[in-house]
């Protein structure tokens, strides 16, 4: 596929976006100069990735020419064939960078992003594996520079959680971790197992882009809010004021409860937040619907057979069912280091979107 059509398309919007950004009227709506903002860099990066693929294009030119000229078994073609490995590695990596940005972008994709784990079947092994797929998700976050809240928890009895919710705030905090969306498969040894018998347990992850008030409409009539005692650890707040919220929805029936913070005001407006993220996914969800016949969930019920991803313990092992991907690395990913899972999710994501448009 030539890209160069495509390289010199980002080139000139790139110069237009940085032009307008020049100009301070721009600045006199807010939010579309946060725009033209996240545009620039997103084009920044494409015109960067565009030109560096063209010269690794250039340069394996060269040394395919510079190979051919060469004797069978010289330095010189020894040494081309080196860089002709590297090179042809380079412009894999950066043409497909280059194609990700011929597809619409998804508005989402830029915005911050809440997560809410839940323990599965396997009663309190699967509570602790909530605690670490939490700690992994918070150091990951750490890593790339993202700001955490949490929103609202239930602890275990075990020092794990039944459920936890929080928010993840940065750049492209949802476009890299969507791809967390589903069931996690734990096989492992349970502290409290006597008879060092692996067990198998689940959690559920949803990750949800942060909802605008232009993107869902809530009528305060719809809406059955209530306050309660906060419980559990956390100083003279706890079980003195009221200022856990519960919110209903009553035409979904969902229910939203946030009682992380000691201001009554604050909980109310983190679950508004939680509400109307929710809210869009079901109604992004019911719109995906409409035009495919098998939708695949973000979560299901959370049965063992219903995982995208399995992490053995006892081998060592973490395996991506989707893209059937297996590392043998799983201390240091249960830390945090899961790009080398999530940079193979989103390339196949990316190659199964371009040949569905057959670019």
């Amino acid at each position: 596929m030539d890209l160069r059509p495509h390289i010199e398309r980002f080139s000139r919007r790139f110069a237009e976006v940085e032009a307008a950004l020049s100009d301070p009227k721009v600045f006199d709506s807010p939010q579309r100069a946060q725009d033209l903002s996240r545009e620039y860099a997103r084009l920044k990066e494409l015109v960067a990735h565009g030109n560096a693929c063209s010269k690794a294009t250039a340069d394996l030119a060269e040394n395919r020419a510079l190979l051919q000229s060469e004797p069978a078994g010289s330095e010189m073609a020894t040494l081309a064939q080196e860089e002709i490995a590297r090179l042809e590695l380079d412009e894999k990596r950066l043409s497909l960078e280059v194609q990700r940005g011929v597809l619409p972008p998804d508005p989402a994709d830029s915005r911050n992003t809440i997560i809410e784990i839940r323990a599965g079947a396997g009663g309190s092994e699967s509570a602790l594996f909530g605690a670490d797929l939490y700690r992994m998700y918070t150091r990951y976050a750490e890593a790339r520079g993202w700001k955490i809240e949490t929103l609202d928890s239930s602890p275990s009895d075990l020092g794990g959680f039944k459920e936890i919710i929080f928010s993840v705030t940065g750049t492209d905090v949802y476009k890299r971790l969507k791809y967390e969306s589903g069931v996690h498969r734990v096989q492992r040894v349970p502290a409290t197992e006597a008879q060092g018998r692996i067990h198998t347990s689940t959690v559920t992850v949803a990750v949800l882009p942060e909802a605008q008030e232009v993107d869902i409409e809530i009528r305060p009539d719809d809406l059955e809010i209530t306050c309660c005692r906060a419980s559990g650890p956390g100083g003279q707040g706890v079980n003195t004021t009221d200022s856990a919220v519960q919110i209903i929805h009553k035409p979904s029936g969902l229910i939203v409860r946030c009682a992380d913070q000691r201001s009554q005001q604050k909980n109310k407006a983190r679950a508004l937040t939680v509400l109307r993220s929710r809210l869009l996914e079901k109604k992004t969800a019911d719109e995906n619907a409409k035009y495919a016949a098998q939708r695949k969930a973000q979560v299901g019920t959370g049965e063992r057979n219903e995982r995208i991803r399995t992490y053995n313990f006892p081998q060592n092992r973490v395996t991506d069912h989707r893209i059937e991907l297996t590392f043998y690395d799983l201390p240091n990913f249960v830390e945090g280091e899961i790009d080398s899972m999530i940079e193979p999710l989103m390339t196949h994501d990316l190659e199964e979107k371009l040949a569905a448009i057959k670019i």
